[in-house]
């Protein structure tokens, strides 16, 4: 039986959608019901992108949970259909996606 090794993963995952696009660091904003599994499907949804959010922020007020996500790396496609798939899980009564600062490809290209 062969030895357990450790699985060597790159850190992001490409944006085969929009290679050229800008990567944009963006803000979504959660109103959701307070469900106990709901923050993690939530985060899930980044996990399965190999994204790690820059900042999560969660707070409950009553029966509501307020979710700030700040995730950077992405397109604004890429952000926008992380938007939808959130939208789509229950218990989430709003998304707010917005852009919080942009660096444009030729510049990170031009740095490297």
């Amino acid at each position: 039986m062969p030895h357990l090794e450790a699985v060597n993963t790159s850190p992001t995952r490409a944006d085969v959608w929009s290679v050229g696009n800008a990567h944009c660091r963006v803000r979504y904003q959660l109103q959701a019901e307070a469900e106990p599994d709901l923050l993690c499907r939530a985060l899930n949804l980044f996990a399965l992108q190999c994204l790690t959010p820059q900042q999560v922020n969660v707070q409950r007020l009553t029966d509501l949970l307020t979710i700030d996500i700040v995730v950077d790396g992405l397109s604004w496609h890429r952000a926008q259909v992380i938007a939808e798939k959130l939208r789509n899980l229950i218990s989430v009564c709003s998304v707010e996606l917005q852009e919080v600062d942009c660096a444009w490809a030729e510049d990170v290209k031009a740095a490297g």
